[in-house]
């Protein structure tokens, strides 16, 4: 079964104690109640970079222009026990946008410092691999998931530096 592909974007913006991400507590759908970066699928037609640009406005109500959009990477989840679950998630960062954050019915946005962000509320996975794409690094990971679909069994480097 072919991964649906998907798209993150970290806003980021420096503050009086360093780098901030922008992440949102999911309100609905696949990860409710989980602190989430904001994307979603990607339609059909659409490339990676309409995606999120799309999904960042629909989350958020902020305008991110596809120039201003720095690749991240991309993360393969794979759900061996709901392979319809499985995804090829490309991530950006961007430190130019329009608009403040303000809550949708599907995210409620939040400002994080990089240092401190609120692993123990993500995804277990995302330690595995979002801090070292907040740093810069342009990713290409493969992560496993058990068969609690919550859990890592196994988190894989193809390429780059983590």
């Amino acid at each position: 079964m072919k991964p649906t592909p998907v798209t993150l974007c970290f806003l980021l913006r420096d503050a009086d104690n360093g780098t901030e991400v922008l992440l949102g507590l999911k309100r609905t759908g696949f990860g409710t109640g989980k602190i989430v970066g904001l994307g979603g699928h990607v339609e059909v037609g659409e490339s990676d970079a309409e995606a999120v640009v799309r999904e960042v406005w629909e989350e958020a109500g902020v305008i991110v222009r596809q120039e201003d959009l720095a690749h991240a990477g991309v993360v393969e989840f794979l759900f061996p026990s709901r392979p319809e679950w499985n995804m090829y998630c490309r991530l950006f960062t961007t430190r130019r946008w329009e608009g403040e954050p303000a809550e949708s019915s599907e995210i409620t946005p939040e400002w994080f410092h990089i240092g401190a962000l609120p692993l123990h509320l993500m995804w277990q996975d995302a330690e595995h691999w979002l801090p070292s794409a907040l740093a810069g690094e342009v990713l290409d990971v493969v992560v496993v998931l058990n068969e609690d679909n919550e859990t890592v069994a196994s988190v894989e480097k193809l390429s780059g530096e983590m």
